[in-house]
């Protein structure tokens, strides 16, 4: 089963080589991180060349250009230059695709309130950031790793620095993260719940068939339990009914079906 150590940072001026976990630690589960569209698989690194399963991924997904890059001192030119560029909090126009072959490193990227998720990368993991998201890298106290870089065709290497709010890519990323989304889940009994959520629209999993009475922390399907806060909504109702269709994920301002429901039913959302 794919697994990867993830963690929300402490802000202290510590080696940025360091781990900087909270105390006590608060990790993030990969769930969390495909919620904010980080995704990852786990590879094998040594037959790499001729991985079946990466092949697979790279033809799915469109990689058609790589390269190796080793990370360094003694082989990566401008080496104290480089790690400073690469750990400056920045974003890129087109998805960030990094496969660690050897050595370990660490990808920092925010959430959707803008606080530090700490990724640590080991050999064989494969990590794709969406455009869009603010992030940065470093080396960890080993001062070494060598990753595989994929582009969806010819490579781009531009990075813009925090702030870049002003790229449409940047704005789409933003933007989706505050939509609402409705949809349906069947329960056994044939009740049906619709699901209303805030900031959590991207890279949503779901599926027709059954599911508990708490559909946020259901294991039949791929919910993922919320954070309830400020910037967050779960809100379940029961419709009973011959309705069983999934529909969704839907924006709300497309979907006047799930808004006439929504209307009817009297619901307020917790916020």
């Amino acid at each position: 089963m794919a697994s990867i150590e993830a963690w929300f940072m402490d802000d202290s001026d510590e080696d940025h080589r360091m781990p900087h976990k909270l105390n006590p630690n608060e990790p993030v589960s990969l769930k969390e991180l495909e919620n904010i569209g980080v995704f990852y698989w786990k590879l094998d690194a040594d037959i790499y060349e001729t991985d079946p399963v990466l092949e697979k991924i790279r033809k799915d997904r469109g990689y058609s250009y790589s390269d190796i890059i080793t990370i360094d001192k003694d082989k990566l030119p401008n080496y104290e230059d480089k790690l400073k560029m690469f750990f400056e909090e920045h974003l890129h126009l087109d998805d960030e695709i990094r496969y660690i072959l050897d050595g370990r490193a660490y990808f920092d990227v925010r959430d959707r309130e803008d606080r530090w998720i700490r990724i640590a990368m080991t050999k064989g993991d494969l990590i794709t950031l969406p455009a869009g998201i603010y992030h940065r890298f470093t080396l960890t106290e080993t001062n070494y790793t060598q990753a595989m870089r994929l582009f969806v065709g010819e490579p781009v290497w531009k990075a813009y620095n925090r702030p870049a709010d002003e790229f449409d890519i940047r704005q789409k990323y933003a933007t989706d993260s505050r939509r609402a989304c409705f949809f349906w889940v069947e329960r056994d009994d044939s009740s049906s719940y619709m699901v209303v959520r805030l900031k959590r629209t991207l890279s949503w999993r779901y599926r027709a068939g059954s599911c508990c009475t708490r559909p946020s922390s259901c294991l039949s399907d791929s919910f993922r339990r919320p954070r309830y806060n400020r910037h967050t909504a779960a809100l379940l109702f029961a419709c009973r009914g011959e309705e069983r269709e999934v529909i969704g994920p839907q924006e709300e301002e497309r979907s006047e079906r799930s808004q006439k429901l929504r209307e009817s039913s009297g619901i307020t959302l917790l916020l």
